[in-house]
């Protein structure tokens, strides 16, 4: 097969063809150009000989001596060799020369037909004479009474005009080939120059790599986000886009960071750090990390790497509250035995009034017994989400308590209804944690969700008896990353300072509020801090056909055992 050209070879080619096809064009212009000044200067200057001669009185009136030649042969050898030109020929009406370069020729006819010019008309051409193919022109010859007795003939031979020529285009040809060479030079160290900077890669190698580089970003799950040194996106690919929800946003190369990042982003990379951090990014949980980007030894940007922990974050937070539930039915099942050992002892002793007595005060049942289910709250899952929170806040000495007042219908089916239903599961369990970790011991949480089965609004309020939010901090709080407390001992880190956060711009999708107030007072509060404690409320706007109609939801809830 053969070989195919180097990529340094085919720019050498292409420039020295470039650089050939310039010179040649430009000097074949200035030859031509050169060539037709020279013949023009001719031109000119055999018109003003011919003119001079055919006016000359002196000729005119030899034409009237018995030998005309004697006097105008001196004339027309003087007026040649002063003017330049090869030759000047005066002839009569009949074509016989009167003056001519070579004598011998003088008295006989003209090599070429005069009866153009001795018709009154003035000739300009090229033709073969006999001292050679030459240029010449040709004037009539007036007497004092306007009548033609005679023409000269002015001619200067091609062989003369081409030696001139030649020896004038010399320096032109040296020039040209000067410019030539050095074209060719140039475009050897041109090809040299980008041959480096594309590091002496082929362009198959370098579409390859460019194809490598695009398939590898745009298919890794993690997003990267690459910011120059001016501040400038020089790339991100498909997995950034799709975290940073920016799927609608146009091409957002050379686009400043500051104007399409949030603002977590972009402190991060104002930083300087490279160690990860937790940002809050629309309603996502990102990890984040930034690394600098250098070649050599120079820095030429920043590159972010996202990684999706939203869903590890739910799945820690339902893991913490599924150890919850647990540890709740694991002390209910303790205090069920507890109870059937008393029942167990008063049978025994033989009492079995008092042990029959004993049944009938226990018959409510556990803890888990009492929850959501006995109020309007019909949706399963967020029964099930309340009813877990309250088995792990029991653990923990809290009291939560679900107002008699909540009503929620079941959700309908649907894409809008699933998004309705997976928002409203967040904002209950980020509230409900949220108030969790600002209460103590013997601390309480009052909830209440409403929502009516037409249009209108669902809202979901809940209160603690904790230490309230100061009115100078209620815009911080929701704030990403803003926390007031620490961990709890023993729970699982979630990362903190992103609950209330992620519930205001939850809201705000959907185009609703959130709002802070006062709460539950204390156990140990007075009569004069009434106001202690916090109650957030957050109110969004449904839709009808949300949820399903009354009858419909009443029928498929799930009662109490």
């Amino acid at each position: 097969m053969r070989r195919r050209m180097t990529l340094r070879a085919q720019l050498l080619l292409l420039q020295v063809v470039i650089v050939l096809i310039t010179v040649v064009g430009t000097g074949g212009v200035a030859i031509f150009t050169q060539q037709h000044q020279l013949r023009a200067n001719y031109r000119d200057r055999m018109i003003g000989v011919a003119q001079s001669v055919s006016t000359n009185p002196a000729i005119i009136h030899a034409f009237g001596d018995a030998d005309p030649s004697q006097t105008i042969q001196p004339i027309t050898e003087l007026i040649s060799k002063s003017s330049g030109i090869a030759y000047a020929v005066v002839m009569n009406t009949d074509g016989i020369r009167y003056s001519h370069p070579d004598p011998s020729l003088i008295g006989k006819h003209v090599s070429t037909d005069p009866s153009e010019v001795l018709s009154g008309d003035t000739f300009v051409g090229t033709q073969t004479g006999t001292l050679g193919q030459s240029w010449r022109v040709k004037v009539p010859i007036f007497n004092e009474a306007h009548a033609v007795i005679g023409a000269v003939s002015v001619g200067v031979l091609e062989s003369d005009l081409r030696d001139e020529y030649l020896s004038n285009a010399t320096w032109l040809f040296v020039t040209i080939g000067i410019a030539a060479l050095f074209g060719v030079v140039g475009a050897a160290w041109v090809t040299g120059v980008i041959r480096k900077r594309i590091f002496g890669l082929e362009p198959e190698q370098i579409a390859g790599l460019l194809e490598e580089r695009e398939a590898i970003l745009h298919g890794v799950r993690e997003g990267v986000v690459a910011v120059d040194d001016q501040g400038r996106i020089a790339l991100v690919n498909d997995a950034a886009v799709r975290l940073l929800s920016l799927e609608g946003e146009p091409d957002l190369v050379g686009t400043l960071a500051r104007e399409n990042l949030d603002g977590a982003l972009v402190d991060l990379l104002d930083d300087g750090g490279a160690e990860q951090s937790l940002v809050l990014s629309g309603e996502r949980v990102l990890l984040v990390r930034r690394d600098v980007a250098k070649i050599g030894s120079r820095e030429i940007g920043s590159i972010l790497i996202l990684r999706d922990n939203t869903e590890l974050h739910t799945l820690m937070r339902d893991l913490d509250g599924v150890q919850g539930l647990a540890d709740g039915l694991r002390a209910q099942a303790h205090g069920f035995a507890n109870k059937l050992h008393v029942i167990s002892g008063l049978l025994e002793l033989g009492r079995v009034e008092q042990a029959v007595s004993f049944i009938s005060h226990e018959r409510t049942g556990g803890a888990l017994a009492q929850g959501p289910g006995r109020t309007g709250i019909r949706e399963l899952e967020v029964a099930a989400l309340l009813l877990m929170k309250q088995a792990r806040a029991e653990e923990l000495g809290i009291n939560i308590t679900i107002e008699e007042d909540s009503q929620l219908p079941v959700l309908a089916a649907g894409r809008t209804a699933e998004i309705l239903r997976a928002d409203l599961l967040t904002i209950v369990g980020n509230l409900i944690d949220n108030a969790v970790e600002a209460t103590g011991a013997g601390g309480r949480i009052s909830v209440v969700v409403t929502a009516s089965a037409g249009p209108g609004e669902l809202i979901v309020s809940v209160a603690d008896s904790g230490e309230g939010i100061a009115p100078s901090l209620r815009d911080r709080v929701f704030t990403a990353g803003y926390s007031s407390k620490a961990a709890l001992p023993g729970a699982v880190s979630t990362g903190r300072g992103i609950g209330l956060t992620l519930v205001k711009r939850i809201a705000t999708r959907h185009g609703g509020t959130v709002r802070i107030g006062s709460g539950l007072p204390s156990t140990a509060a007075s009569a004069t801090s009434a106001g202690s404690g916090a109650r957030i409320t957050v109110v969004l706007p449904v839709g009808a056909g949300e949820f399903l109609a009354r009858e419909s939801a009443d029928a498929g809830a799930v009662e109490p055992a």
